[in-house]
């Protein structure tokens, strides 16, 4: 009985295959289409300085001394506003207009003045409004910087130091950003309700947009340490009691990544340190790692390793489709119970030669093998290292 190239190169293809199976099992091949729409990025298992940190909420608030008030030394009426709530204004323009009740005709007017650069915080009058001398009119603040609060578990707040404890800081509002400060500040007593202790962090603010009232995270910064070997968290896949595992790149076969378990130590708001499983140097998928993991159902087939190495669909065998696009299989299916009825010249214009076919197959065992015997010294090059 004859066998079809195809056949031979499955043949050849589970004789090298066998010693790593699992690794393949564990492998998934894309071409570099693939690669581009998981949009797939990439960083380095490497010892890196590492810091233990603590997570806190809080928000943005105004910085302590930073807010004046305006109001007026007379009384009478509101005869013109030149300010409206959350608008900025300069120091000394002129923001209310005051009708004095004196008598005089017309009645005399005061002026009144920012008293400082700022934002309108607060606006409490409205044109024709009675104003007397003992009543705020409107607030304005200072935001060319601003304090980051956060609300910090009394089991904590004990580890935290003026002038020395950092903070990393990300704002809803401004997703992808990572501000960075210094304790400036601790409360002078903890809520007893939350058991928590206020710890302020002062944010320059030069274009006035972090504005009181917006919410914030913070990665507070407790402790280092040196020469720990870490991957960045979304490196990382697995929840639960699922064993935690990463991908990382083939080092022989491009487009393949290889599904590695890890054991992971500490973690921070940025990396995760990892006990075992990586060696230094190892590139692991950061961005679309979670894709990945459904990619090829976790494991590589003959037809995809081949359709990745050769970028053109082959068949579920790891034949080559005759022309004609997605129906060509069923038309090479006919065509061989053609050739069984109708003798020995089976695939008509196409017969098989099979002195070419085992040369073909010895090659392919010879380089298989090869590539096999080089994936296994550079192993053991890496591990004696």
């Amino acid at each position: 009985m004859k066998l079809s190239s195809s056949r031979y190169l499955l043949l050849a293809t589970s004789l090298v295959a066998a010693p790593d199976a699992k690794r393949e099992q564990n492998t998934v091949v894309l071409d570099a289409n693939a690669v581009a729409n998981l949009r797939l990025e990439f960083a380095s298992a490497e010892p890196r300085l590492f810091e233990e940190t603590a997570f806190a909420l809080g928000r943005i608030e105004s910085r302590p001394g930073a807010t004046a008030a305006v109001s007026s030394r007379i009384s009478g009426r509101v005869v013109g506003l030149a300010a409206t709530l959350g608008e900025a204004v300069k120091a000394d323009a002129e923001i209310v207009r005051v009708e004095s009740r004196q008598a005089g005709d017309p009645p005399p007017v005061v002026a009144l003045r920012a008293p400082q650069a700022g934002i309108v915080t607060a606006l409490d009058v409205h044109l024709g409004d009675p104003v007397e001398p003992d009543a705020a009119l409107l607030e304005i603040t200072d935001l060319s910087d601003v304090h980051a609060v956060a609300r910090v578990p009394e089991t904590v707040a004990g580890r935290l130091r003026l002038g020395e404890t950092k903070a990393r800081i990300r704002l809803t509002a401004f997703p992808g950003e990572v501000f960075t400060s210094e304790l400036v500040r601790l409360g002078a007593e903890a809520d007893p309700a939350s058991g928590t202790l206020t710890a302020h962090f002062r944010l320059p603010n030069p274009d006035g947009r972090l504005r009181p009232g917006l919410r914030a995270e913070f990665a507070l910064v407790l402790s280092s340490r040196a020469d720990v070997l870490s991957v960045p968290r979304e490196a990382v896949q697995g929840e639960g009691t699922a064993p935690r595992v990463v991908f990382t790149k083939d080092f022989e076969l491009p487009g393949a990544f290889v599904k590695t378990p890890v054991v992971l130590g500490s973690a921070n708001d940025r990396y995760v340190e990892i006990v075992s499983g990586l060696f230094p140097g190892d590139e692991v998928v950061t961005t679309g790692a979670y894709s990945l993991s459904f990619a090829g159902g976790g494991g590589v087939s003959l037809k995809e390793a081949l359709d990745a190495a050769h970028g053109h669909e082959h068949a579920a065998d790891g034949g080559e489709l005759p022309k004609g696009g997605a129906s060509a299989p069923a038309a090479a299916s006919a065509g061989d119970d053609h050739g069984h009825e109708h003798g020995e010249e089976s695939h008509a214009g196409h017969p098989e030669r099979p002195w070419q076919i085992a040369t073909g197959v010895l090659a392919l065992i010879a380089a298989a093998l090869g590539l096999r015997l080089a994936t296994r010294r550079a192993t053991s090059n890496r591990k004696e290292t």
